[in-house]
């Protein structure tokens, strides 16, 4: 069969790419606008999107945060806490960075050997993060920084210099809602990972999807709620991309705090909800087995909570799922755990069942009982086998 293009399908195609480019090129200048000038500090936005993490905040994460430039705290716009583990050593890319907080957090946690990377589109945000390099460099007593900014898209990390399979940890901290192309957000994150890397993300989601009236509301937008992606829309492009089955590490319902915008939103609703995708190796067999985690992950001594549904104590012994199994093998974690097939006998160790809980970070928040979030702004490697 031959198919016939006229010249006005083509016309009318080169004009929907355009006008996409254009919508495209309009959310990015307006964001930059948002948080590169109208936005001054935390204080100035307009909702309770960027919420505190739902989970307590370990002592040795606060103990880093507290070594971070005021100046930079303040220019802070995330909506959780992306702190994962088992990252000494490690390479980390951090997706629109901004004024850098969590980069300088992070930078601390990989150690002087570790590298960290962050890139923000927005020179206002960057300038306050490349302003206090060699504040922060002092302050940790290393001979030399071990933390970058990069201007760029996150939509397009390749272009902006950065390599193919260079990461073993990617972050972002309430960002990809304010992509206008977020299926290329998750493609370019999986390009430059290394195999077995992870992507571990906070982030808003609605509880469907989005209309383009509610989109195209720059405040709603820049609040980071109009952006939301349908949480079961991340669940269909991660797996489109390549990522293995997101796990869903912890939710919080956001309440908007602003009658005006609560109006133009109606019924839709909000979580805050962090996600780990990895980036399993080709071919990665995918068997359940006992999984025995051996307790010497920084913070995580007696117990590692991996996700919602795993949380593995010290030497105990723990039934694991096909995918979680080769995550556990094939990622930075692998020399964390001792893995067993199922059906071997472990003398003197009883064997845990994972939690039974939902997928969906709404009912999540049902199920565990986590109160509604009324919002505050306040506040691996080289070798893999080496990380930790």
């Amino acid at each position: 069969m031959i198919l016939v293009i006229s010249e006005k399908s083509r016309d009318m195609a080169d004009t929907s790419a355009l006008t996409s480019e254009n919508a495209s090129s309009s959310v990015y200048n307006e964001v930059k606008e948002y948080y590169g000038k109208i936005l001054k500090q935390s204080s100035d936005l307009k909702s309770n999107a960027c919420v505190p993490s739902a989970k307590p905040i370990p002592a040795y994460v606060r103990k880093v945060l507290a070594e971070i430039h005021q100046d930079v705290v303040a220019k802070y716009y995330g909506c959780g806490l992306v702190v994962p583990e088992c990252l000494e050593g490690c390479s980390v890319l951090d997706l629109g960075c901004g004024s850098g907080r969590d980069c300088y957090m992070l930078s601390q946690i990989v150690g002087e050997k570790g590298q960290v990377t962050g890139i923000d589109m927005t020179e206002d945000q960057l300038e306050v993060a490349r302003k206090y390099v060699d504040y922060h460099v002092q302050r940790f007593g290393y001979k030399k920084p071990n933390m970058n900014f990069v201007q760029g898209y996150i939509e397009a990390l390749v272009d902006a210099g950065l390599k193919e399979k260079s990461y073993d940890v990617i972050i972002s901290n309430c960002v990809v809602n304010l992509s206008p192309d977020k299926l290329s957000v998750l493609r370019e994150a999986y390009h430059v990972l290394k195999d077995g890397g992870e992507l571990y993300f906070s982030d808003v989601y609605s509880d469907s999807r989005i209309p383009e009236d509610l989109k195209a509301n720059k405040v709603l937008w820049g609040e980071c709620i109009s952006g939301a992606l349908w949480w079961e829309d991340l669940i269909r492009l991660a797996e489109e991309v390549g990522f293995s089955k997101p796990r869903l590490v912890t939710a919080a319902i956001i309440t908007v705090g602003n009658k005006e915008l609560e109006k133009l939103l109606g019924d839709y609703k909000f979580v805050s909800a962090t996600y780990r995708l990895f980036k399993l190796p080709k071919g990665s067999k995918k068997q359940a087995c006992l999984a025995i985690y051996n307790g010497n992950i920084t913070g995580a001594v007696e117990s590692f909570e991996f996700d919602a549904q795993y949380n593995f104590k010290a030497n105990e012994v723990m039934e694991v799922d096909g995918d979680v199994a080769s995550i556990l093998i094939n990622s930075r974690f692998s020399e964390e755990f001792t893995c067993q097939p199922q059906g071997v006998k472990i003398s003197g160790k009883c064997i845990s069942k994972p939690k039974d809980v939902s997928i969906n970070p709404f009912e999540l928040v049902k199920q565990l009982g986590i109160a509604k979030v009324t919002g505050s702004t306040g506040g691996c490697c080289a070798d893999p086998k080496s990380c930790c």
